[in-house]
């Protein structure tokens, strides 16, 4: 099969230097793009990691922070352990934020005010349990937050990496391929040209000197 030449060039030599600075700068994009390429690609698994990590140590609290739950309600009873969690402050304000890494908007989502306060009732009419199960459902309030961002910013990547990984196919099967192929059929043309060019001269030089020896 023949390869692809771009369409509507001629074989000139002035058509040669803009295919190759065309074929040039396609091999410098490309190069550019695998780079960014791997490098979302590394980051992208740091972030399955650093999810995966988050993910585990939220499993074990949640378990922990259920337990003690389930031991306050035992000591104090329900009605009342839900009549002091009515009392815990909301989330309150959380900002969105994105940070650009290599071109690519990621999400992130902030609490306003992380400090943690003390519990919002009195000590002496509860328990340790009711306290540990604050606590722990207080970390595990941020680190939701700390998930959400993480997953935005894989999902951000897996976006980007993709998009990335489209251009430089095309690159690489396509325009470059393509380039190629129109520099060697010009080159072959015009050293054709040359070669027509050169037999053609010789022709003419026999044939004066024919005619000089023939007077």
């Amino acid at each position: 099969m023949p390869e692809e030449i771009m369409e509507g060039v001629s074989p000139t030599r002035m058509e040669l230097l803009e295919i190759r600075k065309k074929l040039l700068l396609a091999q410098k994009g490309h190069k550019l793009l695998e780079e960014k390429r791997d490098s979302l690609v590394e980051q992208f698994f740091t972030l399955i990691d650093s999810r995966n990590e988050l993910k585990k140590d939220m499993h074990e609290k949640f378990s922990t922070a259920f337990t003690a739950l389930i031991e306050a309600q035992m000591i104090l009873g329900e009605k009342q352990v839900e009549a002091y969690a009515g009392l815990v402050s909301s989330v309150g304000e959380i900002a969105f934020t994105t940070e650009n890494v290599m071109g690519v908007s990621l999400p992130r989502l902030e609490q306003q005010e992380r400090t943690l306060g003390p519990p919002p009732y009195g000590m002496l009419e509860t328990c340790s349990r009711l306290d540990d199960s604050y606590l722990l459902f207080s970390q595990l309030r941020d680190q939701v937050l700390d998930l959400a961002s993480v997953e935005g910013r894989i999902k951000s990547l897996a976006t980007e990496i993709e998009k990335t990984k489209r251009r430089v196919n095309v690159l690489e099967n396509t325009l470059i391929p393509k380039l190629q192929a129109t520099r060697k059929h010009i080159e072959m043309q015009l050293e054709e040209r040359e070669r027509e060019d050169f037999f053609r001269r010789k022709r003419i030089k026999a044939l004066m000197e024919k005619q000089k020896q023939d007077e």
